[in-house]
């Protein structure tokens, strides 16, 4: 089996936790499309949800599929959010922000009563920093941020390079929220909570793409199969 078919049977699984009249929060990245695609398969027989995407990319999505939907000012609090990551640990801390939607990603999983993770089991990582981490970062003042940021990082013990983010035209990437995206590569983050905590003395840096103490359930797909992580206790539906 390919990487893809990883993915998606981890969609798979991630649809046990969804119940008919639900609140979804819809993640966004490749295998959190695999679970958009699947629960527009789900609603077209008969599912009941309304779901508040965390990007324009899978609000778009959604809407082709014919999936309801909503937003955080009209539906504030969700029962479930599925999303993908970039790395995980087992400790259910994350790295996201590898498709620059990590702002609206934290809102909505912050807002959710539950969080899944999905991912294919190379996302899953002893210790968290192999992928750079994303960081949502003001234009304004933009280079100041940048040295702000590396030098709060080396106090903390942490070096690399910070890459200001480019599209494939070559401008600067530009979030969903008008923002740019700092990629820092400071290598294996051995205290993730001491970083996150450097983060937010930056004036200039939105949110981090660490995410820490929000995941309740990583579901990982790879050649030995489907591993669940939990931090919380989980009844998986057999009809899914």
């Amino acid at each position: 089996m390919s990487t893809d078919d990883w993915k998606r049977q981890a969609a798979e699984q991630a649809l046990s936790f969804v119940e008919d009249g639900m609140k979804l929060g819809l993640g966004t990245g490749s295998t959190a499309a695999k679970f958009v695609e699947l629960l527009g398969a789900r609603v077209r027989t008969g599912l009941k949800v309304i779901c508040v995407p965390t990007s324009e990319a899978t609000r778009i999505q959604a809407a082709a599929l014919g999936i309801p939907l909503s937003t955080l000012d009209e539906t504030p609090s969700l029962d479930l959010t599925v999303d993908g990551a970039d790395e995980l640990d087992e400790d259910l801390r994350l790295i996201k922000g590898g498709g620059g939607a990590l702002l609206r990603e934290k809102i909505v999983a912050v807002a959710s009563e539950r969080v899944v993770i999905i991912a294919d089991n190379s996302k899953l990582v002893d210790v968290l920093g192999r992928f750079p981490l994303p960081l949502e970062v003001v234009p304004f003042g933009l280079r100041a941020t940048e040295g702000l940021i590396g030098k709060l990082a080396a106090d903390i013990g942490l070096e690399g390079d910070i890459t200001l983010r480019r599209g494939t035209d070559g401008k600067p990437f530009l979030t969903d929220n008008g923002n740019h995206i700092l990629d820092c590569a400071f290598g294996s983050i051995d205290d993730p909570e001491a970083l996150e905590d450097a983060l937010k003395l930056v004036p200039g840096v939105v949110e981090s793409g660490l995410f820490l103490g929000i995941a309740d359930v990583g579901i990982i797909a790879g050649p030995k199969g489907v591993e669940v992580l939990a931090g919380i206790e989980i009844d998986f539906e057999e009809d899914v």
